[in-house]
């Protein structure tokens, strides 16, 4: 349970803390008659196809064009091809097959596979631009999903009082999701001022809080939590931060927000980029230890630890998900794409504001 555990969010319980058993799922299964899901297809051969000029392997291509309805079972279409019908058109690539089985379902088959077409990462093509932007982007609204569903505050979980983004390896953002923007204006600080305070001493499977203003940060009930994605454990390829609005951290008056506070340490904790996750393992003492400390100490630690789990949960998705487009893209090109991205927004925004129009003096 504790590696699962882990695996999901981030950070491995500490030994001894009691589980506890919050809901449980019944699954059934049970032998059910095989669906029609339409007209039973005829055996033998497709009847003669059309043809119709297709885009295949960056060519105009001719290629079989296939009524559905006249596709006989047990004789699959080999791609490229087109199978339409009334309600929907399905392109058959090449090296997979489409079978039309005796219940009426199309099943496509991978029957060989194709190489991976080599990026140029060095010249960003417009197409692979907006696909990367949008992969970007998912990395952070999954880390925001995560981290509402697994929050305990009403904050979080009810008013969306969070913010979830994606950092290159210098700290500089590349994508956020569409939370709130006082958060994600100013969390780049909070990263660049944790890589300053532990350079050269990150590892992986560590994690940083972060909620003062010297460093980034809000206001105080704004934590900030700082996990790096390196691979091979070397230095931190890219960062991601989740910041979530706890309901107290401490301070002069309940919730954190006092109006006539004359002292930092009158607004409640103050956490500068501590270690908070040391290799997969959360140091709930020193947590515990931080908000305690000082005159004015948080009111339910209970809930920002749980807060603070959701917030972990969220960076490890992030990071999963990175992972699984270096996978499939490669680490290399993952990296050139942010710098693209980076600077396609930045030439998007110098041309907004030439557009603006310049009141006459």
């Amino acid at each position: 349970f504790r590696a699962e555990h882990e695996r999901r969010f981030g950070y491995r319980p500490a030994e001894g803390t009691p589980l506890v058993i919050a809901a449980l799922g019944v699954e059934l299964v049970g032998a059910a008659t095989h669906a029609r899901l339409g007209t039973t297809a005829a055996a033998g051969a497709a009847a003669p196809a059309r043809t119709t000029r297709a885009w295949f392997d960056g060519a105009w291509r001719e290629v079989p064009l296939i009524e559905r309805a006249a596709l006989g079972h047990g004789a699959p279409v080999e791609g490229p091809a087109i199978v339409v019908e009334a309600t929907s058109t399905t392109v058959v690539e090449p090296g997979w097959s489409a079978e039309h089985r005796v219940g009426g379902e199309l099943v496509l088959t991978c029957r060989a596979r194709r190489a991976r077409r080599r990026v140029d990462a060095a010249v960003p093509d417009p197409v692979l631009l907006e696909v990367f932007a949008g992969l970007y982007t998912h990395v952070a609204e999954q880390m925001g999903a995560v981290l509402r569903q697994t929050a305990a505050s009403v904050n979080i979980r009810e008013r969306l009082d969070y913010s979830c983004a994606l950092f290159d390896a210098a700290g500089r953002l590349v994508a956020n999701a569409p939370h709130m923007p006082v958060h994600l204006g100013s969390m780049g600080a909070s990263v660049r001022a944790v890589m300053a305070r532990w350079a050269g001493a990150v590892r992986p499977g560590d994690a940083f809080l972060v909620n003062s203003p010297y460093a980034g940060g809000t206001h105080l009930p704004d934590l900030t939590v700082v996990s790096p994605v390196q691979w091979d454990g070397g230095a931190p390829a890219y960062w991601v931060a989740s910041r979530a609005h706890h309901a107290d951290v401490g301070g002069i008056t309940p919730g954190s927000m006092p109006p006539f506070s004359r002292d930092i340490d009158e607004e409640g904790a103050l956490f500068v980029g501590e270690r908070i996750v040391s290799a997969g393992r959360f140091d709930e003492p020193l947590v515990r230890a931080l908000l305690a400390r000082g005159p004015h100490p948080a009111r339910n630690p209970e809930r920002n630890l749980a807060d603070l789990a959701a917030q972990l949960a969220a960076n490890a998705r992030g990071a999963a998900e990175l992972e699984r487009l270096a996978a499939t893209h490669g680490a290399d090109v993952v990296a050139a794409y942010m710098g693209h991205v980076q600077r396609n927004a930045e030439e998007r925004v110098r041309a907004a504001l030439r557009a603006l129009p310049i009141a006459a003096r």
